[in-house]
This record gives structure tokens, C-alpha cells and sequence, in this order.
């Protein structure tokens, strides 16, 4: 009796699972109509029916007490998804993500700084690149152009072939046909020659050419196409790098402001840092490099500029000193101002320095800003004593150098009782960027299109009376530009645009600066990839850089804004110019019967800053020290007509060229030849080839002897 409940529970438990299995069943047929998201609740359903079909083999579980109501799975609710072959809205499912109360936070990747330059470089690169293709594709349209032109003659020449040949054939028709061929007029039956038949086949021929021409044009339209898109693409891939690359001068501040509390720790003094325009960003490379100078003109505000605060307020000023480093963007350019309210630069000082070191002739007119642009002399300094932050002359001259590297400017205004001013103009960005290209005779220069306010052209009349005048100016969107010349900025010929009657220019503007540059073409504007030079040329004034052209040429990037600054100078008065003791450049002689030799030598010595004259054997260099002895010679041993030898000898017997140090180079390294030669009274022997540091230290070493003799 006691089974019997087990039994029916048992009973109504197999009837609850077939009734569930049924209803599952059912399920399954009608989800076979419905949509690919509903296939996740048909498999639950499965696998619930095979659990429910295993309970038949287990034992009977008791049934729940009445008052244990069985609860309701909560049903999952599910978003229908979109199909597959429609992407997804990045719109909705950010409003789906504020609606849910989840913002994913913005994410942000650590890159080390080398990998970022490279990658910089390399889309670079791939401008270069780039522009080939275009020059390439350029080349090639012009191809299709001749091929088009010559498919035309070709043409032509078939049709005068084709008639010439129809009537060398009813000549010979009316000579050589029989009698039954006499029944047809040449017009109703057709013969054919040999020669016929390759005219034929020639303009068949010219036929295919005219659509293999015509099936190449459509692809180099199709590839102008192709290279225009990848050339957005690349754009924007370099913009997107350039942004990178950006940081805000702001970072610099907390460090800005630690130099100056310890600046004014060491030296006792009172100042606060006040920043304008922080939010300004500049590249990364260009801030790195400037950190070290913006530093240490604090520090030299600090040590020169500011006073004691005694002194301050017996001068009426607040015991604080206020430094201002303020931070703008004009054009292509950044500007920084490091500025203080102290007391100014000591122009007395600065010209008795000036005068003790042989800088400046005692009786010398100069401007205060002349006297300024001394400080920047290597070890030039005024301080009385030598103490942590003045007086050992290092400092200025290092940061004047690295601004010049950069291709930026250094200016410098002061004002007694009032305070100093260090503007310093730098390149905004140091990778890639837009110019225009010019000419001055055979040459091709690049200029920042930032800097660039347009291009037009003055007539040739209206040049001429306005280079009549004191300060020529040619005016422009209701702006005067002081007119200058391209060739004599940078020391080639004046510019001469051949015989045109207009003259083109090329209107820069940086700052207050308002400059027409005349030129002899404007050949267009492009985008260029800025390449670095060494530090003998970016050392130069006005050079910005060089970039790497289609044809692989390389190409000079100008800044106008320095060349047009120095020129201004240059021409101011004679008793306002700076009159500095001169220091001649030393003139070294080279004799080598090579060419080679002689060429390879005077770059070497030119690079040095040496002056160079040369000579192909001793005949010819005596001929030469005969108007111009130098203070150097590099000989060889082996030359025609008089050798190094004999040279060297006529030259220790002769009192006007006894003193000329010589150093013997040559192929001859033996004990013997070298022993000759100290004999004879050579100072150093150099084997060949020599090497460029052994043979430029040897140079320097004798010149500096001779002038210490001297």
C-alpha cells in the first residue's frame, strides 16, 4: 500500500514530461519559420526535452508540499539584432550605451617617442614615394600625348600610301591585263598586290594601336584616380602623425616653474613665473630641444635681470620680479618671449667687455641693440664674480646655437629700469608641410606656404620707380610689402623673370614683417616632406630645411623672414653697423697633379671653413703665391714639370714663402721618401689616402702654431 502514491506520482510525472515533450515539438515546428535570433531558444527548449526525457529513468521524486508554489523562470529579454549584411550604427549603439547609464571611457596608447619620428618619417616617405608616381604618371600622359600625335601621322601617311597604290594598279591593269579580264572595269573587280595587301595590313595595324591607345588612357585615368585617393589617404595619415606629435607647451610650466623657485633660492631674490598662451601646442621635437634654453633664460632673468627686493622697492617696484613666458603662433612660426621687469641689460658693461676682448674697436658707433647681440658671443659675460647662475660666459651662446639649429631666430630688446625681452621665432612643426616652389636662374627653392600671404606679379615699370625710392613697397590687399630680391637675399644674381614686362613675387608675412620676394618663376605649390640638414648648413640663416623632389633631386626650404631681417640690417647705416675686428679665414693651397685629389681636398677644407686655392703642379703653384701667399700648403711629391720636392725646396730657399707650413701627401710611404722630405723642411707627411679628421687636425695644429709664432 505504501507504493501506490510512488506509483501515481510516478504516473503524473511521465504525463507531465510527454505533455512537455509535445509542447516542445510544437515549439520546434514553428520556429522553423522564424528568424536566425530565435534559433538560441529552440536549442534551450532541446536541451531542456533531454533532461526532462533522462527523469523518466530516475526514481520518482516526492511531490512539493501544497503550500510551495513553484516560481516562474524569468524570461531573458533579448534585442533583436539587425541582419548581418547591414552594419551596425556606431550612432545607436552610442545611444544605447548612454540610455544603459555605460560610457566606455576613451582609450589611450603609450607609444615610445622613436617609433612615433619613425612612423613620421615613413609617411614621409611614402609622400616622396608619392610624388614620383605622379611625376611618373605625368611623364607618361605626355607619352600618350606624343603616341596619339604619331598614330595621327601615321594615319595620314597610310592614306597617301593607299591611294598611291590604287593608282600604280589600274596603271598596270591598263598595261598587263589579257582579254578576259578586259570585260571589268577595275572599279567592279577587286585586284590585289603584294603591296596592296601590306598597306592593308599596315593600317589594320594602326587601327589596333589607335584602341591599345585608347585602352591605356582609360587605365591611366582609372590609376589618376586611384593615386588621387591614396593621396587623401596619405594626407590625412600624415596629419593624423603630425597630431601626435603635438604637446602642449603647458607641460613645460611645473618644470618652468621649479628652475625659477630654485633660481631664486640660490640667488636670494623674489620672482613669480607668469605664462600667456600655454595652451599652444608645438612638436614634440621642437619643445624637447627648447626645454634646456627656455631654461636657462630663467635663470640668466633671474641672475641678470631681476633685482634684490631692496633694490625693487627703493626703485619703486613690487619685491616680487615678474618673469613672463608667453607663447603665439604667427604663420609658420612660433614665437616664445621670455621677458622680466628688472633692470635691464648694462649696455656700458656690455661695450667694455666688448672692447677688452677685441670685439669691438674702442671708438666704434653702435646701436643698443648692436651691443646686445654681444652677450651671444661664446664665453662673453658681464657678471662681476663667478657664481652657481652667472659669470663662467656659457649659456647664451649654447641656446643662441640650438635656435639657429632649429632654424628659428634670436632677438633681443632692453630697456634700462624696465626689464628684458628674448623673442625667439621657431619652425612650427619640423616634418611635413605645404610650399611653393620658385626659381632664381637655375636654382629651385621651397618656400613654407604658411609664411606665404600670396603670389602676383608687379610690372616692370612699377618695379624700376619704386627701387628708385628709399623704401620700395608694393601694396597688396590694402597692405604695403617692402619690395626685396630673392637672388640677392640669398647671394645669387638679381632676379630678371627673362624678358616679361611683370615680374613675379611672392608676398611673405611673418609677425609685422610684410616682405614681396621677386623672383624669376613661381612654378606651383605641392606638399613636401621636410628633411633635417647637417649643422654646417642649418646653422645658416634663413634655411628651414630641404626636401627630397619626385625626380630625386633635393631641394632648399627657405625662410624668408631671417633672410629679409639680415638684409635690413646689412643695409642700415654705416656709423650704426657694428664694427667687429676682423678674422681672417685661412687660405690653404692644395698641389696634386689629380684632379680628383684636388677636388676631394678643397671640399674637405671647405667643410672646415678653409679658403681653398689649387694648383696642378709646382710650376703653377709658384705662379699663384706669386699674387697670393697662403697660409698653408697640402702637396704631393709626383707631378709634372716641377714635383713636390723641388716645390717644397724652392719654398724654404725663398724668404717670402719660408714660413708656409707644408704637408706632404702622397702615395709614397716609405722611410726613404719620408726622410727626404723632413730634410728638405716639410712640417707633417701624409700617407694616401688620409684620412678627414687626421688630415684637418694636422691643419689646425700648424695654423695654430704659426699664429702663435706670429
Amino acid at each position: 500500500m505504501s507504493d501506490a502514491p510512488a506509483d501515481v506520482d510516478s504516473r503524473e510525472a511521465e504525463t507531465e514530461t510527454e505533455a512537455e515533450a509535445e509542447t516542445e515539438t510544437e515549439t520546434e515546428t514553428e520556429t522553423e519559420a522564424e528568424t536566425e535570433a530565435e534559433t538560441e531558444a529552440e536549442t534551450e527548449a532541446e536541451t531542456e526535452a533531454e533532461q526532462a526525457s533522462d527523469e523518466q529513468h530516475l526514481p520518482a521524486v516526492p511531490a512539493a508540499p501544497a503550500e510551495v508554489a513553484l516560481r516562474p523562470l524569468p524570461v531573458p529579454v533579448t534585442r533583436e539584432l539587425p541582419p548581418l549584411s547591414e552594419p551596425l550604427s556606431v550612432d545607436a549603439l552610442g545611444d544605447e550605451e548612454d540610455a544603459g547609464g555605460i560610457r566606455s571611457p576613451q582609450e589611450q596608447v603609450r607609444i615610445r617617442a622613436d617609433l612615433l619620428d619613425r612612423l613620421v618619417n615613413y609617411a614621409g616617405e611614402v609622400a616622396i614615394y608619392r610624388a614620383r608616381l605622379e611625376q611618373q604618371l605625368g611623364g607618361f600622359r605626355g607619352n600618350l600625348s606624343e603616341l596619339d600625335a604619331t598614330n595621327n601621322r601615321l594615319r595620314e601617311q597610310l592614306r597617301k600610301l593607299e591611294i598611291e597604290t590604287e593608282a600604280q594598279i589600274i596603271a598596270r591593269y591598263q598595261r598587263e591585263t589579257d582579254d578576259t579580264e578586259r570585260d571589268f572595269d577595275p572599279l567592279e573587280l577587286d585586284r590585289f598586290s603584294t603591296l596592296q595587301q601590306l598597306t592593308r595590313a599596315l593600317s589594320e595595324s594602326a587601327a589596333d594601336l589607335v584602341n591599345l591607345q585608347g585602352s591605356l588612357e582609360e587605365q591611366t585615368r582609372q590609376y589618376e584616380t586611384l593615386l588621387l585617393q591614396q593621396s587623401r589617404v596619405s594626407s590625412d595619415l600624415q596629419e593624423g602623425l603630425m597630431r601626435t606629435r603635438m604637446v602642449p607647451f603647458d607641460s613645460l610650466v611645473p618644470r618652468l616653474r621649479r628652475v625659477l623657485r630654485q633660481a631664486s633660492s640660490d640667488s636670494g631674490k623674489q620672482s613669480q613665473l607668469k605664462v600667456d598662451g600655454a595652451s599652444g601646442e608645438m612638436d614634440r621635437n621642437v619643445l624637447e630641444r627648447m626645454t634646456a634654453p627656455l631654461e636657462h633664460m630663467l635663470r640668466n632673468a633671474v641672475a641678470h635681470g631681476l633685482e634684490l627686493p631692496a633694490e625693487r622697492r627703493k626703485a619703486g617696484k613690487s619685491a616680487d620680479g615678474e618673469v613672463t613666458v608667453g607663447v603665439a603662433r604667427e604663420g609658420s612660426e612660433v614665437v616664445i618671449s621670455v621677458s622680466d621687469d628688472g633692470r635691464g641689460l648694462d649696455y656700458a658693461a656690455i661695450r667694455e667687455k666688448a672692447i677688452s676682448r677685441g670685439l669691438l674697436k674702442p671708438d666704434a658707433k653702435v646701436t643698443d641693440d648692436a651691443l646686445a647681440a654681444f652677450i651671444l658671443e661664446t664665453g662673453f659675460s658681464t657678471a662681476g664674480e663667478v657664481s652657481r647662475l652667472a659669470g663662467r660666459g656659457v649659456g647664451m651662446d649654447v641656446v643662441y646655437n640650438e635656435i639657429r639649429q632649429l632654424g628659428g631666430a634670436l632677438s633681443i630688446k632692453s630697456r634700462p629700469g624696465e626689464g628684458t625681452q628674448f623673442q625667439v621665432r621657431l619652425p612650427f612643426t619640423l616634418a611635413v608641410t605645404q610650399a611653393v616652389f620658385v626659381k632664381i636662374g637655375d636654382t629651385t627653392f621651397a618656400i613654407p606656404i604658411a609664411s606665404v600671404q600670396g603670389v602676383g606679379r608687379i610690372a616692370r615699370d612699377e618695379l624700376e620707380a619704386q627701387l628708385a625710392t628709399d623704401h620700395p613697397t608694393h601694396s597688396y590687399a590694402g597692405e604695403d610689402y617692402a619690395i626685396h630680391d630673392l637672388g640677392r637675399l640669398i647671394g645669387h644674381a638679381p632676379a630678371k623673370a627673362g624678358d616679361s614686362l611683370q615680374m613675379p613675387v611672392v608676398l611673405a608675412r611673418s609677425g609685422e614683417l610684410r616682405a614681396a620676394i621677386c623672383v624669376d618663376q613661381v612654378l606651383g605649390s605641392r606638399e613636401i616632406v621636410v628633411k633635417p640638414t647637417g649643422p654646417q648648413i642649418s646653422s645658416i640663416p634663413g634655411i628651414f630645411g630641404a626636401t627630397v623632389m619626385g625626380d630625386g633631386s633635393v631641394v632648399i626650404i627657405l625662410d624668408v623672414a631671417p633672410l629679409v631681417r639680415r638684409q635690413a640690417t646689412v643695409q642700415a647705416p654705416v656709423e650704426e653697423e657694428v664694427v667687429i675686428e676682423s678674422r681672417p679665414v685661412p687660405l690653404v693651397m692644395v698641389v696634386d697633379d689629380s684632379i680628383t685629389m684636388r677636388k676631394v681636398s678643397g671640399r674637405v677644407l671647405e667643410r672646415n671653413n678653409y679658403e681653398v686655392i689649387t694648383a696642378k703642379d709646382g710650376v703653377d703653384a709658384i705662379e699663384k703665391m706669386a699674387e697670393r701667399v697662403p697660409d698653408l700648403m697640402l702637396l704631393d711629391i709626383e707631378m709634372p714639370r716641377m714635383d713636390g720636392y723641388e716645390l717644397a725646396t724652392h719654398m724654404r730657399n725663398d724668404a717670402r714663402l719660408a714660413g708656409v707650413p707644408i704637408i706632404m701627401i702622397t702615395s709614397r710611404t716609405g722611410e726613404k721618401h719620408r726622410q727626404r722630405a723632413f730634410e728638405i723642411g716639410v712640417n707633417r707627411y701624409l700617407g694616401k689616402p688620409y684620412q678627414e679628421a687626421e688630415l684637418i687636425r694636422n691643419v689646425q695644429d700648424l695654423l695654430a702654431t704659426e699664429r702663435s709664432d706670429e
